[in-house]
């Protein structure tokens, strides 16, 4: 019985991984028209642009959906939220909560 219950917690745990790859690297694909302002890892280049790395999934879905409907506004992030489709969003989401920051203090 408990080789059973263990087998199909290994299951579970394979299929959440094999999903969450290929989501991670849809979000990745996407990332690439952020990097100009949020730089290719997350890490912001434009002085005026958040990191995004490390930011959690939920925080980044709903910040991207408030541009996308207007309730947040940014002249640019609206006009580039408004083309993403949920999944585009949630990809994305998943993309930059994977990325992982370090802090040091000085």
């Amino acid at each position: 019985m408990r080789s059973a219950s263990l087998r199909a917690g290994l299951v579970v745990a394979a299929l959440c991984v094999a999903t969450a790859a290929p989501a991670n690297e849809a979000g990745r694909a996407k990332s690439a028209a952020c990097a100009a302002c949020h730089g290719p890892l997350g890490l912001a280049t434009a002085p005026d642009a958040p990191h995004l790395a490390g930011q959690s999934a939920i925080y980044v879905d709903a910040q991207l959906k408030a541009y996308r409907s207007g309730a947040r506004q940014h002249p640019v992030m609206n006009v580039i939220a408004k083309s993403l489709s949920d999944a585009d969003i949630a990809a994305l989401a998943a993309w930059y909560a994977s990325l992982k920051v370090e802090v040091k203090e000085p």
